[in-house]
């Protein structure tokens, strides 16, 4: 009981500030931890400076990216009714709507597991994956997607519904164990244990064996606490689900999940592009797209930190608390990507060479770091439209406004970003691709912070700032 008075006050009467700090330090913590293990599988590799095994790893991450969003469907969807059903006292569905979550991110994960591994080669082939990276490419998606889509998905989305439900520091904790034990695993697998050369295949087995870890601590955390909260994994709570819940449960997960995969998509039209000029050119901005995860993981943090307060407030009417936590997270937001901008133009250089050994004086690596260098320059300047687009996106996920973010993620990769790719390219060539992310994030903000100012005068009970 007293555990569950906390969480209620988390949510209704918490000075808006200590709240959110308090569900966003533990997921800001988790992003940055998995950002850095997925730092040190490129790091790592790039300390053989072979720049072909870099790309490589940067023609797969959309793949693994792909699991996020599947993550993010049953995760995001049904985390956020969760957190409105909690808000108007409606405990029990909210314990058959984790039940139904948990087990569909299972049953979608095998699902991707095996049309993966039945086409792997005509995938990878499609993403750009030449001779001298594709059995690189193989590697890596054997083992963190073939074999490791279960725990990778299932973890993911346990970590939304624990988060959504105000358990931001089991959350946490679960992905962050992983993270860390990823980084250790990476040095020995990839240089102790396996032979010279085989790197990658190091890379992807210490990634699987932490996720596995991840989904272990996770899935037992939502069977502890199903005795004192909403939460459950237990199966026979999905016959008790009504089915305007398991509508609203796609109504936001679907758009939650195409918006990171058509980002997905939009970055696999990056690599292909970019591969039209060179392996060398598709491993920079393969540094580069992991060099600017760095703002975004806080920026995204505290996003989901954010989404179960404003979701459970809206639920229960209490709209001036929840312009507030919207109002709070966008200084923060907004100051990080200040902070961002400053550093990665001054440091461009430095942050880039962590990403791939020149120490061995090859041409390939040397002229590698020159391109990311460019890069990045140009790219962390869409740095607050990207947060903008976040921030917004998180809102209207946590409202239940599902249209409304599958409308803003077409907008803003297929009306925006994917043709300004085309455009620039073919006027300006590389620097012409790299600088369309700043133009498409911007576009995308402007219409996302129209389209929900437009909610808000429809649904609130006051006009918002």
């Amino acid at each position: 009981m007293k555990e569950e008075t906390s969480k209620k006050e988390l949510f209704e009467t918490m000075p808006v500030g200590k709240a959110l700090m308090t569900m966003a330090i533990p997921t800001i913590i988790s992003q940055l931890v998995n950002l850095i293990y997925n730092m040190v599988d490129t790091i790592f590799i790039g300390q053989s400076g072979d720049a072909y095994k870099t790309a490589a790893v940067t023609l797969v991450f959309t793949i693994f990216m792909m699991t996020i969003s599947f993550g993010n469907l049953f995760g995001v969807g049904g985390g956020s009714l969760m957190a409105r059903l909690s808000g108007s006292h409606q405990e029990k569905q909210a314990k058959s709507v984790c039940a139904f979550s948990y087990w569909g991110a299972v049953s979608i994960a095998v699902l991707y597991s095996l049309l993966i591994w039945l086409f792997t080669d005509p995938i990878l082939k499609f993403l750009g994956a030449s001779s001298n990276t594709m059995e690189f490419c193989r590697q890596y998606v054997f083992y963190v997607v073939i074999l490791g889509d279960v725990p990778m998905i299932a973890s993911g989305a346990g970590a939304h519904l624990l988060r959504n439900t105000g358990y931001s520091k089991e959350a946490g904790f679960g992905l962050t164990i992983g993270g860390l034990l990823n980084i250790v695993l990476d040095p020995l697998f990839m240089f102790v244990l396996l032979p010279k050369g085989n790197e990658v295949a190091g890379a992807a087995i210490a990634t699987l064996l932490s996720n596995v870890v991840s989904f272990v601590y996770i899935t037992w955390q939502l069977a502890r606490l199903s005795s004192s909260s909403v939460l459950s994994i237990n199966p026979s709570e999905i016959r008790l689900i009504r089915k305007e819940d398991i509508k609203s449960v796609f109504s936001v997960g679907v758009p939650s999940a195409l918006l990171t995969g058509l980002f997905d998509a939009a970055n696999m039209v990056l690599n292909s592009l970019m591969a039209g000029h060179g392996d060398l050119q598709l491993a920079a901005v393969g540094i580069v797209m992991k060099a600017e995860r760095l703002p975004n993981a806080i920026n995204v943090g505290i996003g989901q930190a954010m989404l179960p307060i404003v979701a459970y407030n809206y639920a229960s009417g209490n709209h001036g608390r929840l312009n507030a936590v919207i109002n709070k997270a966008r200084v923060w937001g907004y100051s990080i990507s200040a902070v961002t901008i400053v550093l990665y133009e001054v440091f461009a250089h430095p942050v880039c060479s962590i990403f791939l050994s020149t120490s061995n004086g090859a041409a390939e690596a040397t002229q590698t770091i020159a391109y990311a260098e460019a890069f990045l320059r140009i790219r962390c300047l869409a740095s607050p439209f990207q947060f903008t687009n976040f921030n917004t996106s998180f809102c209207m996920q946590a409202v239940g406004y599902g249209s409304g973010t599958l409308l803003h993620s077409f907008m803003r990769e297929i009306v925006f970003y994917i043709p300004f790719m085309f455009l620039l390219n073919a006027a300006f060539g590389q620097t012409g691709l790299v600088s369309a992310v700043v133009l498409g994030e911007f576009c995308g903000g402007v219409f996302a912070l129209l389209l929900f100012r437009r909610w808000k005068k429809k649904n609130l009970s006051f006009a918002m700032q």
